[in-house]
C-alpha cells in the first residue's frame, strides 16, 4: 500500500526557499555605489548604508555558509552572525582592501568553527532526497547534466575535508580568484593553489569512486556552472567587480 506521507524536502530545496523568500528584500544601492562608499557612509550613522551593503551580499552569503555546512539552519545562523561581527567591526575595516574579501572571511570563519562544533553531524546523500525545482540556468550543459549530477556533485562535495570543500565552494562554486582567496582563508598566494590543486584531484577520485563518472569525459566537476548547483545564488544584485 502507498505512503501518504508527503516526500522528504531536500536540503538543496530548503536552501533555495530560504534564499527566496529571507534574503533579497532590503533595498539595494544602485550598482555605481561602491561598497567602500557604504562603509564610509554607515560609520558616519547612516543605518541605510549599511542596509544597503546587507542587501548587496547576504544572499551571496547565504550561499557560501551553505556550501561549506550543507545545512540551511546552520548557514543562516552563520549569516546572522557574519553581519552581527561586520558591524560591530566596522571602525576596523581597512579601506585597501575589499569589502566582500572581509565579508567572506569572517563567513568562511564562521562556517568552520561551526563544523567543528558540529562535526559529530554526518550528512547523509539522503538529506538531499526529494524534488530539487525544475528552474536551471539556461545553459545546455546543465540542463543535460540535471537532477542526478546535481545531487551527485553535492553528495561528493558533503564528504570532503572541510578545507578541502571550503576551497572549491569560493574558487570553483562563487568564482573568487586564488589571490582573493588568500586574504579569505589567511594563506599564501602558493599554499592556496597547492590547496585548490589537491581539492580537485580529491574530488575527482571521490568522483570516480562514488558517483561512478567518467572524469575525463564531459561531466568534469571541475568544468560544471556552478548554478547547475545554485541557480538562485548569483542573484544578489551588483557588486564591485572582483579580481579575475
Amino acid at each position: 500500500m502507498e505512503s501518504n506521507r508527503p516526500r522528504p524536502t531536500s536540503t538543496y530545496a530548503q536552501a533555495l526557499k530560504a534564499s527566496s523568500e529571507e534574503f533579497g528584500h532590503l533595498r539595494a544601492p544602485s550598482p555605481e555605489t561602491l561598497d567602500s562608499e557604504l562603509v564610509q557612509r554607515a560609520l558616519d550613522g547612516d543605518f541605510r548604508a549599511f542596509e544597503g551593503l546587507v542587501a548587496r551580499y547576504e544572499r551571496k552569503a547565504f550561499w557560501l555558509a551553505y556550501h561549506v555546512l550543507g545545512q540551511v539552519e546552520e548557514a543562516r545562523d552563520v549569516v546572522q552572525e557574519g553581519f552581527v561581527r561586520v558591524h560591530r567591526s566596522l571602525d576596523r575595516f581597512d579601506f585597501s582592501k575589499n569589502f566582500y574579501t572581509w565579508l567572506y572571511r569572517i563567513i568562511t570563519n564562521l562556517s568552520i568553527d561551526s563544523l567543528r562544533k558540529n562535526k559529530h553531524k554526518v550528512r547523509q546523500l539522503e538529506d538531499m532526497a526529494g524534488d530539487l525545482p525544475s528552474e536551471v540556468p539556461d545553459d545546455p550543459e546543465v540542463r543535460m547534466e540535471g537532477k542526478e549530477l546535481r545531487l551527485s556533485v553535492r553528495g561528493v562535495l558533503d564528504g570532503m575535508h572541510p578545507r578541502f570543500r571550503t576551497i572549491l565552494a569560493l574558487r570553483d562554486l562563487h568564482g573568487i580568484s586564488c589571490r582573493e582567496i588568500g586574504p579569505i582563508l589567511g594563506l599564501t598566494y602558493a599554499t592556496v593553489r597547492w590547496r585548490l590543486h589537491k581539492a580537485r584531484q580529491l574530488f575527482r577520485e571521490r568522483w570516480e569512486r562514488e558517483a561512478g563518472h567518467d572524469i575525463a569525459g564531459s561531466e568534469d566537476p571541475a568544468s560544471l556552472d556552478p548554478a547547475s548547483l545554485d541557480p538562485a545564488s548569483y542573484d544578489a544584485g551588483p557588486t564591485e567587480r572582483m579580481e579575475s
